[in-house]
């Protein structure tokens, strides 16, 4: 059986920073120093094999009260096709801290199927919506 943690200590920084840093397309090459500092001020969520391996991996920055932004999600492809990405997110949207929040967003460029099923919607009013853009920091290319 699959689970899910909060726990921190049970975080497998290696596999969670290899896939980020090599395989995603949105944190293409994060340092590691980085990526410590993300998870230690954000509300993260471990995904793990029968065997105790990590599989998967969500982090949620909020404030525990109005907000949360989900990133960084991902299930490692050798545990795909089993319905993981759904009982992660989930555990994540069931977690006491997330419950009664004003605002949830994340952005996303191929997975609008699976987080229309928990709730999010296009931008009602994109016009009141602003945002800082600058190319990859850590000097590697990524999709938009």
């Amino acid at each position: 059986m699959f689970t899910i943690s909060t726990d921190p200590a049970q975080l497998d920084l290696n596999t969670v920073h290899r896939y980020l840093a090599e395989e995603s397309y949105w944190a293409r090459g994060i340092p590691r120093e980085t990526l410590e500092r993300a998870v230690s001020n954000s509300l993260n969520f471990g995904l793990y094999a029968p065997d105790g391996r990590q599989a998967g991996f969500a982090r949620v920055i909020t404030d525990r009260a109005t907000f949360a932004w989900l990133c960084d999600v991902f299930v490692l492809s050798e545990f795909r096709g089993q319905g993981l990405s759904k009982q992660l997110m989930t555990a994540v949207w069931s977690h006491p801290d997330l419950q009664g929040l004003r605002r949830s967003m994340l952005a996303t460029l191929d997975a609008h199927g699976l987080y229309r099923q928990f709730g999010f919607e296009d931008l009602a009013a994109p016009e009141r919506y602003l945002e800082v853009r600058r190319p990859n920091p850590y000097g590697a290319p990524t999709a938009n």
